[in-house]
């Protein structure tokens, strides 16, 4: 039944999931209407909130174009390669390689959100390029979706935006809500289970959704081109290379290696010095920079390496201005509160935290960035659940589950993974979809009988 209902989203989705950025276009032009029907803004005014808000993520844009190169990069390096082969090696059909893709995302994804990304997408390709190498057919769309589940769970993770924030002192809503540790939240029983059920139970699902026999497989051989599936060549012999002063520094490895050294021990000295392993976005891709210089042994092979990744990045320029566009017309109108207080105004203390998931569910699809979507909503929150009686850690871990959850619909945060895969968003959409349904049962269910 799974099987079946996951093949027939995928079919759908193959054929009416427009690429990722058509997809934006339309959610722009569907925030727009909203806005001029339920806001009293005008056609002006909603269209400067949209320039306004365009920019918002030029930085966050170029942090993600580093992470999706840089980790590339690592992951090329001859030792992760190694190993990454060695693991990749494992499976025997699709069955069990997207199990172990799904269970590496999402590992990764639970430590921090970058890192899922990266790791799920570099995971499924390397999987589907060792199978090819071995003569075994898999079905790489369904690998590609499996690399994606780190995002599905990162909210309730170590990175996860709101419950960090709450976490400290002197933040943004201290007055209404105090300091919550994240014993509280992200280390609360519940979410502690919910954990353990999703590591689990989602490689468990992709096992189940894995084609029947009959089905025809699409292999990674039929989506990327085959000079992307061979072994990356061996360094270029020394004794081949002009004996000059430049030729030289391209080829030391004592200049990558004290470089690499700078970089990873002032970083280390953070983590001792402040006691905590904080991985933000920005440490994420230091660590993947000097790592990867170190790994790839020579300035120079390092940058081949990042050469070979830059073309994953076009979908990431072209489409999060878009996306900051339409987080600015949901802010600015007010039509983000809207759709929060809408919820809110029909809850009753039973039914409380299932409304505050499915209405994070609504607005993460317009404003996909869950830090943005807790500036807004988290206030609504917190205030309501106070109101009503609702412990706000389970008020908060709701509105977590739902920010994180139609991620698995909204093709923003796959931008990366499409991009280092070669996949199309509908190739991988409808599996995601399937998943996605099944948790629309699962969360409710969690927070209603908790």
């Amino acid at each position: 039944m799974l099987q079946k209902t996951g093949e027939v989203l995928t079919v759908w989705a193959r054929r009416n999931m427009p690429d990722p950025f058509l997809f934006a276009i339309l959610l722009t032009f569907l925030t727009l209407i909203l806005g001029l029907i339920f806001t009293s803004n005008s056609l002006v005014a909603m269209l400067g909130h949209w320039q306004a808000g365009f920019w918002i993520f030029l930085k966050f844009s170029m942090q993600m174009c580093l992470i999706l190169v840089t980790g590339y990069a690592l992951a090329a390096s001859p030792p992760v390669r190694f190993l990454v082969d060695l693991l990749a090696g494992l499976p025997k059909n699709t069955a069990s390689a997207a199990s172990l893709v799904c269970f590496v995302a999402v590992a990764a994804g639970f430590i921090n959100w970058g890192l899922g990304i990266i790791v799920g997408a570099l995971m499924a390709r390397e999987v589907g390029r060792v199978g090819s190498s071995r003569g075994i057919p898999l079905h790489y769309p369904l690998l590609g979706a499996a690399g994606y589940m780190g995002l599905a769970v990162w909210h309730g993770g170590l990175s996860g935006s709101a419950p960090l924030k709450l976490a400290e002192k002197g933040h943004e809503l201290q007055d209404l809500a105090g300091v919550i540790p994240i014993q509280e939240t992200l280390f609360s029983p519940m979410n502690l289970i919910v954990t353990i059920i999703l590591l689990f139970g989602l490689p468990l699902l992709f096992r189940i959704l894995s084609p029947a026999p009959n089905q025809k497989l699409i292999t990674i051989d039929e989506v990327l081109p085959k000079s992307a599936l061979e072994e990356p060549q061996p360094p270029i012999d020394g004794n081949s290379v002009p004996n000059t002063l430049a030729s030289r520094l391209e080829s030391s490895m004592v200049l990558s290696v004290l470089t690499a050294l700078c970089g990873l021990g002032i970083l280390l000295y953070h983590w001792i010095s402040s006691g905590t392993f904080d991985l933000t976005l920005d440490r994420v891709n230091f660590l993947f920079l000097f790592l990867g210089i170190l790994l790839h042994a020579t300035p120079m092979g390092y940058i081949k390496a990042i050469t070979d990744a830059t073309s994953a990045c076009a979908g990431i320029i072209l489409q999060f201005p878009f996306y900051s566009g339409i987080m600015g017309m949901v802010k600015g109108s007010g039509l983000m509160v809207l759709i929060v207080k809408s919820f809110t105004a029909i809850a009753t203390p039973g039914s409380y935290a299932i409304l505050t998931f499915f209405s994070a569910c609504l607005v993460n699809i317009f404003v996909p960035s869950g830090g943005g979507q807790w500036v807004v909503q988290g206030p609504i929150v917190i205030e309501t659940a106070r109101e009503m009686g609702i412990p706000l850690n389970k008020a908060i871990m709701a509105f977590c589950y739902g920010d994180q959850w139609t991620n698995l619909f909204q093709p923003f945060w796959a931008l990366p993974l499409l991009g280092i895969t070669g996949l199309k968003a509908g190739q991988i959409m409808g599996y995601c979809i399937t998943v996605m349904l099944i948790g629309f049962l699962f969360f409710p269910l969690i927070l209603y009988f908790w």
